[in-house]
Formats: C-alpha cells, structure tokens, sequence
C-alpha cells in the first residue's frame, strides 16, 4: 500500500511540472467555493450552483494552467485588491495603516517621486518651494510641499 502511495505521489509531481498550482488567489477561490456550496445548501438557488461550478472550474483551470506568467499577474492584481480592502478595514494590508491613520498620513505629508529613478520619497507638508535630493540617486529637483 505504501507503494502505491509513493507512486501516486511521484505521478501526480510528474504530472504538475511546468504547471502554476495553487497560490493565494487558488485559496481564496477555494474558500468562495465552499461558502457557495454552504449557501446553495440552505437556499436552493440554481443561481449559487452555476455560480459554484464556475468557481470550481476556474479554479481547477488556474491551478493546472502551465501560462505561469498570466496566472502570477492575476495573483498580484488579487493581492492588490485584497490588501486595499484590508486596509479599509484597519487590517494588515498595503501600508498596514488603518483607513483613519492614513488620511492623517496624507496630510502630514506629501510622496514625490524622483524624476530620475522613480524613488518615492515622503516630505512634510507646508514647507513651501524646497529643493529636494533623492537619497538613492542623489538628484535635485524642485518642488512645492
């Protein structure tokens, strides 16, 4: 039996090679998955059913997509999306700040961006025309804050 188990395994990674697999989005496809199932139990709407089987399709399709790059992009725009609404709701997302904290963020400072490398680089509010030198390519250039 153990065998068996040791082929299966060995067959399934042979299979998965060049294959993108489950990420982040995978998961949260899985989880919308099963809370459309647990719905479509208590409901009986066809709607939730199609809408479950798109789900698993879609699903299945990311996971044995062998486009890699198209897959990555759709996981980043995902992790994008989910850490906006995170932050919204004060959790860990993309600043890690709430939505309060950052609208106070947002008016202490203003995020410049440098001309040369694309640094971005904060500085205090009401200072007026300063010159401003980028710490990481140590251009000048002039703007108002």
């Amino acid at each position: 039996m153990r065998d068996f188990f040791s082929r299966l395994r060995y067959k399934t990674s042979v299979f998965m090679r060049g294959r993108c697999g489950g990420d982040q989005f995978s998961r949260f496809l899985s989880f919308a998955l099963i809370v459309l199932i647990v719905l479509n139990l208590f409901l009986r709407r066809r709607i939730l059913g199609l809408l479950a089987w798109a789900v698993l399709i879609y699903m299945y399709f990311r996971i044995f997509s062998k486009n890699i790059p198209r897959r990555y992009a759709e996981n980043q725009k995902y992790l994008q999306v989910r850490a906006r609404v995170l932050g919204l709701f004060g959790r860990s997302g993309g600043s890690g700040r709430s939505f309060k904290e950052e609208a106070e963020y947002r008016k202490a400072y203003k995020i410049f961006k440098c001309p040369s490398c694309g640094q971005k680089i904060r500085i205090p509010r009401g200072k007026g025309q300063i010159m401003i030198s980028c710490p990481k390519c140590r251009t000048e250039f002039e703007k108002r804050s």
